[in-house]
């Protein structure tokens, strides 16, 4: 139980509660409160548990979805830089010039 819930129980048994009633009574709140907070979510149905399933297989692929194309994006920038140097080295060594003419 949270510090407040605890506060509040003690406070009630100091006045003559039973402490087996309040936690019974803490737990049926709880209960009451979870289920409206499903429900409220649209999730109190059987097809909550498999939606669940599917929306959580979704998120993955989105997840290996960017972590594809963020590996694609940088082994494409990894080849054009060494291109560019080899392009680079070919002409600070006069290779082009040969090949020209």
């Amino acid at each position: 139980m949270t510090a407040m819930l605890e506060g509040l129980v003690a406070q009630a048994e100091a006045q003559g509660a039973a402490r087996v009633t309040l936690r019974a009574l803490v737990e049926e709140a709880s209960e009451v409160g979870a289920a409206r907070a499903l429900r409220t979510l649209g999730l109190m149905d059987d097809k909550a548990g498999p939606d669940i399933v599917e929306l959580r297989q979704l998120i993955q692929g989105w997840r290996d979805a960017k972590r594809s194309a963020l590996s694609a994006v940088v082994a494409w920038l990894v080849r054009t830089a060494v291109a560019l140097l080899l392009i680079g080295l070919a002409f600070k060594m006069g290779i082009v010039e040969r090949v020209r003419g």
